[in-house]
Order: structure tokens, then C-alpha cells, then sequence
């Protein structure tokens, strides 16, 4: 199974006080570099959505990483969706791990794993301790209807629509629970 991965990372990071993709973890990497080389492990193909006008080499980027800007990231996480769904319109692939640039902690394993289960026909969930987390796979017969998302539920009435081609997995990793919000979730 052929995967994109999109990393979701146009946020105004507003709960965080300051620009916390380029806040620093304890090995010296930024939050959005270590989320990005993450999904570099895994995914051949790895694009990134940025805020307009932003350069992937200015937040220290892997050149082989491909940004797609969002001229609409001020108004939610929707239309950045849409802006990055939008790019895979030169994709071949079956499926796209929507991953967010504020989760650091989720196990190559775990994408490994996500992606080994996707299909073009499903929506699959990790769930760790009863709760649903991120990344969420979303095959290709669902990508024009994230391409059309907009405002900042993400893709909750993708997930509502179709409920009933969901695909819950759990997994051991805790790191599909954990977000970077705040300065203490980053020292956590």
C-alpha cells in the first residue's frame, strides 16, 4: 500500500504563546523538525502545509519534503487540510496519513502499522487507552471531500459522514495521544 504522509503544521500555535514549531526538544531538534523527520522515517513522500509564504528551509526542513502553503491557515485547520488535500492531486498513492506538526511522540512502529492496514476504501483511527488519536489515514476515495474542508474542525464531518468505513486500531504507542499546547506538554 502506497502512502503520502501531510504534516499539518500552519498553526498560529495561539494556546502555545509563540511559534512552537521551532521550540526545541531535548535532543536539540524543533517540535515541527522532529515531527517531520518522524514521518520521513516512514513515508517516501512527505508534504508539509505551511502558512503562506513560509519556506520549509527557514524552519530547518528536510529538503525532500514538499510544502504546500495555505493562504487560509488563519481561518482553521479545515482549510489548511483542504490546501494540503488539494496537493495530492499528482499523488499515486492509496492513502494519506494526516499527521499533525505538534506530535513528536508518535513511534515509527505505530506509522508503520497505520500505513500496513490503510486501504483506498478506509479511514483508519489509532486508539491507545480507549481514546482516539493521530495520525488518522484517510484513503483516496476520501480526498476530494477533505480538498472541500473548511473552518477549524478539521476532518470531523469526514470522520461523521462515513463512520462506517472507519477503522479503529489500537496500538501500545501513547504518542498518538500527545500534543505539544502548551510550553509544559513540551518540558513533559
Amino acid at each position: 500500500m502506497s502512502v503520502v504522509a501531510l504534516v499539518l503544521a500552519a498553526g498560529s500555535s495561539v494556546r502555545f504563546g509563540s511559534d512552537k514549531r521551532r521550540s526545541l526538544l531535548a535532543d536539540g531538534r524543533s517540535l515541527l523538525v522532529h515531527s517531520v523527520e518522524s514521518a520521513c522515517a516512514v513515508f517516501d513522500d512527505v508534504r508539509v502545509v505551511l502558512r503562506e509564504g513560509e519556506r520549509g528551509v527557514d524552519l530547518g526542513l528536510p529538503a525532500r519534503c514538499r510544502v504546500v502553503s495555505s493562504g487560509d491557515y488563519a481561518r482553521g485547520m479545515g482549510h489548511s487540510l483542504a490546501a494540503g488535500a488539494a496537493s495530492l492531486a499528482d499523488s499515486e498513492a492509496q492513502a494519506v496519513a494526516i499527521l499533525l506538526g505538534d506530535m513528536p511522540w508518535v513511534e515509527s512502529a505505530t506509522l508503520d502499522l497505520l500505513a500496513r492496514v490503510a486501504s483506498g476504501s478506509t479511514i483508519v483511527l489509532p486508539c491507545h487507552a480507549g481514546r482516539q488519536g493521530h495520525p488518522v489515514l484517510f484513503g483516496r476515495d476520501f480526498w476530494p471531500a477533505l480538498a472541500r474542508l473548511k473552518g477549524d474542525e478539521g476532518a470531523r464531518s469526514v470522520l461523521k459522514t462515513h463512520a462506517d468505513r472507519c477503522v479503529r486500531l489500537d496500538v501500545e504507542d501513547a504518542g498518538v495521544l500527545q500534543d505539544v499546547d502548551s510550553p509544559d506538554a513540551l518540558r513533559q
